[in-house]
């Protein structure tokens, strides 16, 4: 019988006896602070600053063809500065190659001219 005795005192001050029970995760005590991301990185547009000789013939052929023209299109589609799509859209127009449908102060829009001529 002493030998049980022996057994609990070991118990108590947290000897050879039973296993640490593990905690509970947030059953309280401090928690992990939130770490703030970076944020979304967006690749860098390599766009042409000048026509080079391909892009001027694909602009002269492809261009008057699309329904809706923007700049922004252009600019997508030939992978060119938004700059250089608007100055292009303005000689295709002067050209007669594509016809103004709205002019705003921050977004010009164009379509195809048609071959009836309906103005």
């Amino acid at each position: 019988m002493v030998g049980k005795k022996d057994d609990k005192k070991k118990d108590a001050k947290g000897g050879a006896g039973k296993a640490a029970k593990p905690k509970k995760e947030g059953g309280g005590g401090k928690a992990k602070k939130k770490k703030w991301s970076k944020g979304k990185v967006r690749d860098k547009l390599n766009n042409l600053v000048l026509f080079d000789k391909a892009t001027y013939e694909k602009l002269m052929k492809e261009v008057p063809s699309y329904k809706l023209i923007t700049p922004s299109v252009v600019s997508e589609r030939l992978k060119v500065r938004g700059s250089l799509a608007r100055k292009a859209l303005a000689m295709l127009q002067r050209k007669g190659l594509i016809k103004l449908v709205v002019k705003h102060h921050s977004q010009v829009i164009y379509t195809r001219t048609t071959k009836g001529g309906d103005e």
